[in-house]
């Protein structure tokens, strides 16, 4: 049976969010071509969830294990429970098969809660390894998408270069192998209000093309 995480970093809601809604279009429109697929949510604004944070206990125990090759047992108490909680959610993220990250664009980038969760992916030996030719991605034969939502306009112009929330997004889960579709995003909500109809509809289309071609055997990627 194959599953797919839907992880949402937005704190507005379904009622408020454009981007959660245009998730919502992606899911229905995927599940219609796969019905055997099991989703589960992971809304990363949840009180209840719990992200372990890059902090100097997490630091040094990743230093420790990874750099010199200490058992995790041998760690000490705080660092071996931090450790061990990233390593579990690591391992969970590499059950699935399927990737749908909904998130907007704060401050250029993506929110605090996206780049704290995905610091707990980059695990040796469990999402990646190292080679003599390079580092090289343990999650290869998976699928992702991002769907962004844009107060501006960052496709094109002099904000372009200046997004870094789609792009490292993307370069993250390429490194771990996963392979990554063409972003659908709505932009420009903020200039355009008045215009926020048509935006929202074109990218709800936009992603059930998307939600098709993740549910095939082949896709275009980014």
């Amino acid at each position: 049976m194959q599953k797919l995480l839907y992880v949402t970093a937005n704190p507005k809601g379904l009622e408020k969010s454009k981007g959660l809604q245009i998730g919502e279009a992606f899911l229905d429109a995927f599940y219609a071509e796969r019905p055997d697929v099991v989703v589960t949510r992971l809304d990363l604004f949840n009180p209840c969830i719990t992200i372990p944070a890059m902090d100097a206990d997490l630091v040094s125990a990743r230093g420790k294990v990874g750099g010199y090759g200490v058992p995790i047992h041998q760690l000490e108490e705080d660092e071996r429970m931090k450790l061990t909680a990233m390593h579990a959610l690591a391992d969970k993220f590499n059950s699935y098969d399927y990737y749908v990250f909904v998130s907007p664009v704060w401050n250029l980038g993506s929110p605090a809660v996206l780049k704290a969760f995905l610091d707990n992916l980059f695990v040796h030996g469990k999402t990646f390894r190292f080679t003599a030719e390079g580092p090289i991605g343990l999650l290869s034969g998976k699928k992702g998408i991002h769907i962004q939502t844009r107060g501006g306009i960052y496709s094109h112009g002099p904000m372009k270069e200046l997004e870094s929330g789609d792009r490292y997004l993307q370069i993250a889960l390429n490194f771990l192998g996963i392979r990554m579709l063409e972003t659908v995003y709505a932009e420009g909500l903020e200039h355009f209000p008045q215009q926020i109809p048509e935006i929202i509809t074109a990218a709800k289309e936009k992603a059930k093309i998307a939600a098709r071609d993740m549910a095939s055997h082949t896709f275009h990627t980014k």
